[in-house]
């Protein structure tokens, strides 16, 4: 047994955790106890998603992933994002959707159903799949596609389908080998948001990082491809490690002061030619950051809501610093068309990210927030969540009933366990 935790590290449990290969998923299946299994991946999501407290946490080995030349990858579910873009840049492709790591695995990706700064145009990963190989809990391997209940249930399923095997994803043009980068730094909330609405519309990736002590003044960021294409290639700078510390450096105090450097940064107002690591990666130049927020870890705090519930952004932001809260450089995101999968996080509207140490009354704070996003027709995003209701869930993912439907076909024995489950009640029990 081992002691595992979400990328937050507020939520920790002991999980038997086992690294295995595609070829021995069958077998990993037959030796599941009695607090069943799930697919780990890289530890990526925040809360409580890949934990399965004395059950056992899988790892799948990484497969060398193939490209083929009209633009499809191959891959199994445990390649990271990195070997995927490794191995697609130098062939002239790109992935469709890059979250904000590329430490992720494909299988991880598929089972969040992930977004990038470019929803609004190219949606989720879900778009981009054309077939996801999994093997349900019966034991059977399906190879599922677009329009099928089994990907509908699986692509944002958050890995309680079956084990995500494999996939295949369509991949986008790399027209160049770096980004040219458009910013604009604006004084409040209003302008930021009416700005990255037109930012979004006109370049693929558009997207927002916000100061939550001053108005929710803000950098607004939008990305063109630039530079030769003959010379493609992936080559992440070396990381920094961050060294374990005590206590949290974000307190209100800090993350203040930093909100306000980042803002008054020189290469905020203007053009400039940077890296695909810079700009689609910017936290992976420093390892285990998340240990600068001390042994309690932190919370994120993701959710999307309608246009016609835009207000609630503001009001989240200032609620939370009203509260003393430390809210650590929000990122704003324009949200297009939903994803087919029956969980997916996505749909029409305004996404708000921010990190948050944990301090008195946050909680409240948080409770009153996700009451009117999900009275709104919002969500808050399940592989970042460690702390929802599973009164609340029901109401922001109202086509969970059509979700167990499908999982209790796939799995009747109810193999597929996550804490994550267990606190929302995700998965029918007998």
């Amino acid at each position: 047994m081992a002691r595992l935790s979400g990328w937050g590290r507020t939520t920790s449990s002991l999980c038997d955790d086992e690294r295995v290969s595609a070829t021995d998923a069958a077998a990993a299946l037959a030796s599941a106890g009695a607090r069943g299994l799930l697919v780990r991946g890289s530890g990526c999501s925040y809360g409580d998603a890949a934990l399965n407290t004395g059950g056992t946490a899988l790892t799948l080995a990484p497969e060398d992933p193939t490209v083929h030349p009209h633009g499809v990858v191959v891959a199994g579910a445990g390649t990271s994002f990195e070997t995927l873009l490794r191995t697609t840049l130098p062939t002239g492709w790109t992935l469709p959707v890059l979250p904000g790591t590329r430490h992720l695995t494909l299988g991880g990706a598929i089972a969040a159903d992930v977004h990038g700064k470019n929803h609004l145009q190219d949606g989720s990963i879900a778009a981009w799949l054309d077939e996801v190989v999994l093997l349900d809990g019966a034991g059977r391997r399906w190879v599922t596609r677009p329009g099928d209940p089994e990907f509908a249930a699986t692509v944002g399923g958050m890995g309680l389908t079956g084990m995500i095997l494999g996939a295949t994803l369509r991949l986008l043009p790399a027209e160049g080998t770096q980004l040219e980068v458009s910013n604009q730094r604006l004084p409040d909330l209003d302008q930021v948001m009416a700005a990255l609405d037109v930012a979004a519309r006109r370049s693929r990736y558009a997207v927002a990082w916000v100061d939550a002590f001053a108005r929710g003044r803000g950098v607004v960021s939008e990305a063109r491809w630039t530079g030769s294409p003959c010379r493609r290639s992936y080559a992440p700078a070396q990381h920094l490690v961050a060294p374990p510390v005590p206590l949290s450096v974000v307190t209100p105090l800090t993350a203040r002061a930093f909100n306000a450097a980042w803002w008054r940064l020189p290469g905020h107002e203007r053009t400039s030619v940077t890296t695909l690591t810079s700009f689609f990666h910017p936290l992976d130049g420093v390892r285990q950051w998340n240990r600068l927020y001390g042994p309690r870890g932190f919370l994120q705090y993701q959710f999307v809501v309608p246009d016609g519930a835009a207000h609630l952004v503001g009001d989240a932001l200032g609620e939370l610093t009203a509260a003393g809260g430390a809210p650590f450089l929000g990122v704003l995101k324009r949200f297009g068309d939903a994803s087919e999968g029956l969980l997916s996080f996505p749909r029409p509207g305004w996404s708000l990210a921010v990190d948050l140490p944990p301090t008195p009354g946050l909680g409240a704070v948080l409770d009153g927030l996700d009451t009117r996003v999900a009275a709104a027709g919002g969500a808050v995003y399940l592989a970042k969540d460690a702390r929802l209701s599973a009164e609340l869930f029901e109401d922001m993912y109202p086509r969970v009933k059509e979700w167990r439907d499908v999982q209790t076909r796939l799995d009747p024995e109810g193999l597929f366990r996550s804490d994550l489950d267990r606190r929302l009640g995700l998965v029918r029990r007998a």
